[in-house]
C-alpha cells in the first residue's frame, strides 16, 4: 500500500490524523502529513477510512 497527501488540495481539516494517528499527522502548517516511514501505511486497518474521511479527498491510497 501506498500513501500520499496531496498538499495543494489539503486544508488541514484533520480527519486524517484523528481517524489514524499511527499513520497521519499535521506538520507544522496543520496541514496532513505522512508520518516518517509510515508511507506503506504498515497494515493500519484505518488507512482507508482516513483517506474516505477527509474533506477534500487529499489522501490518495493505492494498493
Amino acid at each position: 500500500m501506498r500513501i500520499s497527501i496531496d498538499e495543494h488540495v489539503c486544508i488541514g481539516a484533520g480527519q486524517c490524523a484523528l481517524t489514524s494517528p499511527q499513520v497521519f499527522t499535521q506538520d507544522e502548517d496543520g496541514f496532513g502529513a505522512v508520518l516518517t516511514g509510515r508511507e506503506d501505511g504498515a497494515g493500519d486497518p484505518l488507512v482507508k477510512e482516513a483517506a474516505r474521511a477527509c474533506p477534500v479527498q487529499a489522501i490518495t491510497v493505492d494498493g
